[in-house]
């Protein structure tokens, strides 16, 4: 088994190395670690990166597992995630093909982090046309065969070399920039996106 972190829309190399292997499973019987993909993703939009982030709260202090952590809806995270994907990606060539896919998330009020994790892993899937089960840790390993529960972070690049270009809806103003969240291919590139990810495995 391959054990990787839940993630919250994922970066693109998290979700080409969560297609390429045979039996991927997610941890969450972990630590919960702040400050990574389990609750944000990054997204080019017209004012350059922006990290989305969902408000979490550890029910159990610093020993929370990944598991137990709740959604906070003390602010409007939802509107506002919704509100930036509208106005980054409105002229992507793809944006209203798979946006009606993305809709139900920003619509339901989900109680952990991993539920709502999982629908967008699902949402994501779809619009890849991927068949991938999504299968959860049901004790915690120390030590993992192949752990990627900390391969990916946004504060370090992922080792796989320079990462392709592909078209970036605000390439006239910025430079292309690698491994954001896997909508940012999709919204881009469409039907294409997987042929992309292939690559990368």
């Amino acid at each position: 088994m391959t054990h990787f972190s839940s993630a919250y829309f994922p970066c693109i190399s998290y979700t080409a190395r969560f297609l390429s292997e045979s039996d991927p499973v997610i941890e969450i019987f972990e630590t919960y670690h702040k400050q990574t993909y389990r609750n944000r993703c990054r997204v080019m939009t017209a004012n350059g990166v922006e990290s989305l982030s969902v408000p979490v709260v550890k029910v159990n202090g610093n020993h929370t597992m990944t598991k137990d952590v709740v959604i906070s809806y003390k602010e409007h995270w939802q509107q506002i995630h919704r509100r930036c994907l509208e106005s980054a990606y409105k002229a992507a060539p793809y944006f209203d093909h798979y946006y009606a896919y993305l809709k139900p998330l920003f619509e339901t009020r989900f109680e952990r982090l991993i539920d709502l994790n999982d629908e967008a892993l699902k949402a994501v899937l779809k619009m890849l046309k991927a068949n991938r089960e999504i299968v959860h840790t049901t004790d915690y390993a120390h030590v993992a065969e192949n752990d990627l529960r900390e391969a990916f972070s946004p504060k370090k690049q992922v080792a796989t070399g320079p990462l392709p270009h592909y078209y970036q809806v605000f390439n006239n103003k910025f430079p292309f920039e690698p491994d954001l969240s896997i909508l940012d291919l999709l919204f881009n590139e469409g039907p294409d996106a997987i042929t992309y990810l292939d690559t990368l495995s």
